[in-house]
């Protein structure tokens, strides 16, 4: 499903050439953002519980759906004093951008977009997907225990 969610955004972008309508270039920036989190969601039940045949298990399906989007997203804002490699610190920005830019979007009903600004947001969506998979194995690892478990103090 993740795979389609980047096509499906730039597809909204781009309906009605003449005159897009607001509902459409809405719902393509959520539906950007939604492309990142099932990435994070799906990388992380893989680096915590495997890939093949354990996606199928139960333990797998627990991890992806332990990811929360609030809590993510005050992650990814700790990021850049890590240490974390620039593919995970270029994920994680984007990630709190699009956060941002889908509670508009979604709750704004004064919000407005051009189809320029979503085509843009649409293709960061695209290159920060593309830059968490180029991530060192260990990095996306250390990047899951960040987003979904709490630290104790």
């Amino acid at each position: 499903m993740t795979h389609e969610l980047i096509p499906t955004a730039r597809r909204l972008a781009r309906i009605n050439p003449n005159r897009p309508r607001q509902a459409d270039l809405k719902r393509a920036v959520s539906t950007a953002y939604y492309a990142l989190f099932h990435t994070l969601a799906q990388d992380c039940a893989d680096r915590l519980i495997g890939t093949g045949p354990r996606r199928n298990s139960p333990a797998w399906v627990q991890v992806y759906r332990a990811l929360e989007h609030g809590f993510a997203k005050n992650a990814c804002e700790g990021v850049s004093s890590l240490g974390f490699p620039l593919e995970v610190r270029d994920f994680a920005n984007t990630f709190r951008q699009l956060h941002d830019e889908r509670h508009r979007a979604d709750y704004d009903p004064l919000a407005r977009y051009t189809r320029a600004e979503v085509i843009i947001l649409v293709s960061e969506a695209e290159q920060a997907v593309r830059s968490l998979k180029a991530a060192p194995r260990e990095d996306r690892s250390a990047f899951a225990a960040l987003v979904l478990l709490k630290r104790r103090k």
